[in-house]
């Protein structure tokens, strides 16, 4: 989760703004914890003695949590439909990413797939939810819109 925060807070995204990244776990813990950490985040420098970390906040050009936004979800979520729909709440249906883990499970990746598939189709998405997050979103990461 480090990374996500130093990207964040470094500028990173207001100096790159068509940095695209993709998050594993769906964003970790982000999604869920997203309103918590945006209190917390908003007093970032009130409660330190040693430096005054409140200038970077003065330097963001938006929201804290929409530069968290920016990021990509994956969906691999160990098949949990629950966690997948937080994910899918937070990132928004274009920034989700269909991903499996694979082969880094007891079957040698087909459970890890089956169960990815699976936790997709408990969400009951519009087709064209699913279509993005299963083809449109990597066609346009990867940048190969030739292959629609």
């Amino acid at each position: 989760m480090l990374p996500r925060f130093i990207i964040v807070f470094s500028g990173l995204f207001d100096k790159l703004p068509n940095l695209r990244i993709i998050t594993h776990h769906c964003g970790g813990m982000i999604p869920y914890f997203s309103g918590r950490a945006e209190t917390l985040w908003a007093q970032l420098g009130s409660r330190t003695a040693d430096e005054d970390y409140s200038e970077i906040l003065k330097r963001m050009t938006k929201p804290l949590m929409d530069y968290f936004r920016m990021f990509y979800g994956d969906t691999v979520l160990g098949g949990s439909s629950s966690a997948l729909r937080c994910g899918l709440d937070f990132f928004g249906a274009d920034h989700v990413v269909f991903a499996s883990d694979c082969p880094f499970d007891p079957e040698g990746g087909a459970m890890f797939i089956r169960e990815g598939i699976r936790s997709v189709g408990d969400l009951q998405l519009p087709p064209e939810v699913e279509r993005k997050i299963y083809y449109d979103n990597a066609i346009g990461l990867l940048k190969l819109n030739g292959m629609k």
